[in-house]
């Protein structure tokens, strides 16, 4: 009963809502790893970005200004990696938010000793334990057009999936005809192959931060696999038929024919630190964070 009320409910949104595909489409103009997408799939797309916008509040911070446009530049991505699942998979959590650039994250690490020490942290993204989603919009507009394999917005959104079951440990939960100890085997080789590249200094085609744990592998990974699926399927085949079986969508195929301009061949790699990242001019209708606040 509970969910049929809550399908009734975003039908009755969706019905009410005076968004038109026109509007959408200005967002999408700066999305290359939307592109490929039928209308029936763009359809569900614009969809799920609507539904998000209303369950999800945006909220501003260090006076930054939220635009239309920019709401639905971040809904069309935060409503990707659900598109062949459902809203309810990104339930427990409220809001997004939205910072002009980096910012600085406090928390406490502990060290060989047992002394606690409290870290000071440049970050494009983070994702809280059933709290907010908090994003870069420097960073956000690094995403989603030149296919490199970066993607804050795809990365903490994983993490919200992964965590979907009560940890964040690299593996969400699984669909009944997947199992988990297959994931955990291979996600399992992949993840101590990057280490092993990592701990010997050896070139890696993958981002080093991957290795910081499995949490941060499948998000990671999770970047690639809508950003750059091809030279994923090159580095772990493996791991792109189980993701592909997760996220129930095949970008590689999908991709396939995307405009070359907009795609990096070689090796995943993230862009230079936040501290020092080289900001793009915005898409159409969107507002450059420097001129914000």
């Amino acid at each position: 009963m509970i969910r049929w009320l809550r399908n009734y409910r975003r039908r009755r949104l969706l019905h009410r809502s005076d968004t038109t595909a026109e509007q959408w489409s200005k967002a999408w103009e700066g999305l290359s790893l939307l592109h490929g997408f039928g209308p029936s799939d763009s359809q569900r797309l614009r969809e799920l970005g609507t539904l998000f916008l209303h369950e999800k509040a945006l909220a501003p911070a260090r006076g930054m200004r939220i635009t239309q446009g920019m709401r639905q530049f971040i809904a069309l991505q935060c409503a990707l990696p659900v598109l062949g699942l459902d809203l309810d998979w990104y339930r427990g959590w409220y809001s997004v938010v939205l910072y002009p650039n980096t910012f600085v994250s406090t928390f406490d690490s502990e060290d060989g000793a047992g002394v606690v020490h409290q870290i000071r942290e440049a970050r494009s993204g983070e994702s809280w334990d059933r709290g907010p989603l908090i994003l870069s919009w420097a960073d956000v507009l690094a995403s989603g057009d030149v296919l490199d394999g970066f993607n804050v917005v795809i990365h903490e959104c994983a993490h919200k999936l992964d965590a979907l079951d009560g940890a964040a440990n690299g593996c969400p939960p699984l669909h009944r005809d997947m199992s988990v100890q297959q994931w955990a085997d291979v996600f399992g080789a992949a993840f101590e192959d990057h280490r092993t590249q990592i701990d010997n200094r050896a070139p890696t085609d993958l981002d080093p931060y991957a290795a910081e744990g499995p949490e941060e592998f499948f998000a990671v990974l999770s970047e690639a696999f809508f950003e750059i699926p091809g030279e994923l399927i090159q580095t772990y085949p493996d791991v792109y038929d189980l993701m592909r079986r997760f996220y129930r969508q095949d970008p590689a195929l999908r991709l396939a024919t995307a405009p070359p301009r907009h795609t990096l061949h070689g090796p995943l790699r993230h862009p230079a630190p936040p501290s020092c990242k080289t900001r793009r001019a915005p898409p159409p209708g969107l507002s450059d964070p420097r001129k914000a606040g």
